[in-house]
């Protein structure tokens, strides 16, 4: 039994020591929002955070998620109310199929934590370890540039 700590909540699986993160957070536990592409860590589409940093969850086993707060695109939400982060994209259009969105958002929000105030350039570095297939990486930038202007505002 393998007691993990996702988005807030305590969950307890009973899974094999060999199957992945990613395999177990959406088959085991609906978390569909973390995607699979490439299953080798190098796209960034099963981009979660774990204790705040990025981590490709395909290329973890379940058990390293043991005593780690987990969080995924589910939990960033606050019932309706979206993230900043997540409206960014939606205003800024930074998706087109989107697949990789909810990597490249978990992704934004490690690296908008450690630099609030990023230029264009540092910004496309920040998200260098997320592949969006589609090519709309100039409105990944504007969305991620625009979350940071956002979540340095004053809140009302």
């Amino acid at each position: 039994m393998t007691t993990l700590r996702i988005n807030g909540e305590t969950h307890h699986v009973d899974a094999a020591s060999d199957r992945t993160l990613a395999d177990v957070l959406r088959n085991d536990l609906g978390l569909i929002g973390v995607r699979v592409s490439c299953g080798e860590g190098e796209c960034g589409s099963c981009t979660i955070l774990v204790d705040g940093k990025p981590s490709t969850s395909c290329m973890m086993l379940v058990n390293q998620g043991e005593e780690k707060d987990i969080l995924t695109i589910e939990g960033l939400a606050k019932g309706d109310d979206l993230h900043p982060i997540q409206q960014a994209f939606v205003e800024e259009q930074g998706f087109q199929c989107a697949f990789c969105t909810p990597g490249f958002i978990l992704s934004a929000k490690a690296f908008l934590a450690e630099n609030p105030n990023p230029t264009a350039e540092e910004t496309a570095v920040g998200m260098s370890g997320n592949i969006c297939r589609c090519g709309a990486y100039p409105y990944i930038v504007r969305a991620v540039m625009r979350a940071a202007e956002m979540l340095r505002a004053p809140a009302d």
